[in-house]
């Protein structure tokens, strides 16, 4: 329970201090030559911009995928040994010696 807590803690004061470092710090001007590219009517200059989101979107894309999957798997894994347990725990009630016998 405590090392529940610590880690709560720990992570609340992490997201806090992420979350507030973005306030903390001034803002970057462009170079002049994007400055003017970004203020003509031109579309090209956002779609150049929009290219750079997509880039930086995909890792955190790839990492949650691969996240979700890990999970999923993890999950399928403890209803199986959960279910395995249950029907050893079954078999040895029906025979009645009342021991476990060693699982390989």
């Amino acid at each position: 329970m405590v090392r529940f807590v610590k880690t709560t803690v720990l992570a609340m004061a992490f997201f806090v201090a992420m979350g507030g470092l973005p306030f903390a710090t001034s803002s970057a001007n462009a170079c002049p030559s994007c400055k003017a590219a970004n203020e003509s009517d031109s579309r090209l200059p956002q779609a150049y911009m929009y290219s750079i989101l997509f880039m930086l979107a995909m890792p955190a894309t790839v990492f949650a995928g691969f996240g979700i999957s890990f999970y999923r798997l993890t999950r399928k894994a403890r209803i199986q040994n959960e279910q395995l347990e249950a029907a050893s725990d079954a078999k040895v009630g029906e025979q009645g010696t009342g021991t476990l016998l060693p699982t390989v």
